[in-house]
């Protein structure tokens, strides 16, 4: 790291919290510099300069920690939690290191969450100017019509706010059930429930398999294992390619409509018209 850094920033980056809870934390107190109270704005030499959390020392030149687990049902994305409800940390208590979700995953949602210490690739992978896709398989009762999937496609007003273009297939139907793969590209709160809820569909299952490259593959519920360092460098990387698409298509001032069909099963995204094959 480099001399001078922000406080906040080498927190992030040590995995103690993310760049916004870090400042709440030297707001209340709870982190000193070399004995003395940390501010808001305070730079510190990680090389040089002593920092405790809570009267812990911090240890600035750890090893990077990257896994992916596969979060169930009924588990909330944080690392404590005060209402006694059941946390992803533990299920990750002999990961040998201090990790953070990256993201979340609502309580009833399932699948792919990745988890970090590294403060620089979290923010690589959630930051809301970069489109990182994330995949989800979703069953929705009763039944889904070509206008709800195109709306879900091109994008609906949610929050004030209209959501990106998203890809939608529908991978299974039968009588009052729809399995839909569901590709966003930015990373809303409850964005999949909120959209449906808004075009009457019941959510029966959400379920996220896959983020940028990576698949949840067989990783069985409630299990975690190390991200390979070919798959941190495609994520990594497919974060910056997002980034310059991003600038481009902002410069390019591009223009999304809906929808087009796949082989074998319907698909709606952005740039084409919707049709059964």
């Amino acid at each position: 790291m480099a001399k001078d850094v922000r406080l906040q920033k080498v927190l992030a980056d040590c995995g103690v919290a993310s760049r916004r809870k870090a400042e709440e934390m030297i707001a209340a107190g709870e982190i000193r510099v070399n004995g003395t109270t940390a501010k808001i704005g305070d730079k510190v030499d990680p090389k040089r300069d002593k920092i405790s959390v809570r009267g812990v020392p911090l240890e600035t030149h750890q090893k990077k920690i990257y896994i992916m687990l596969h979060k169930p049902r009924g588990f909330i994305t944080t690392m404590s939690d005060e209402m006694n409800r059941k946390c992803v940390a533990e299920l990750i208590r002999d990961v040998p290191g201090r990790v953070y979700p990256v993201g979340r995953l609502d309580r009833e949602s399932e699948g792919l969450l990745l988890m970090t210490n590294d403060g620089e690739f979290a923010n690589s992978m959630t930051h809301p100017s970069l489109h990182v896709p994330k995949i989800y398989r979703v069953t929705v009762r009763p039944g889904i019509t070509e206008d709800q999937l195109t709306q879900m496609a091109v994008g609906m007003m949610i929050d004030d706010r209209k959501t990106a273009p998203a890809k939608v297939s529908v991978i299974q139907q039968e009588s009052g059930r729809v399995v839909l793969e569901i590709v966003l590209y930015e990373g809303r709160n409850r964005q999949i429930r909120k959209m449906c809820e808004q075009l009457g569909l019941e959510v029966a299952r959400l379920k996220r398999v896959a983020i940028g490259p990576v698949r949840l593959g067989m990783l069985q519920p409630g299990k975690w294992r190390a991200l390979t360092a070919d798959e941190v460098k495609r994520l990594a990387s497919g974060a910056k390619s997002d980034r310059l698409a991003t600038k481009q298509k902002e410069n390019d001032h591009a223009d999304h409509t809906a929808a087009s069909a796949g082989r074998g099963k319907r698909t709606f995204h952005s740039g084409s018209a919707g049709r059964r094959k």
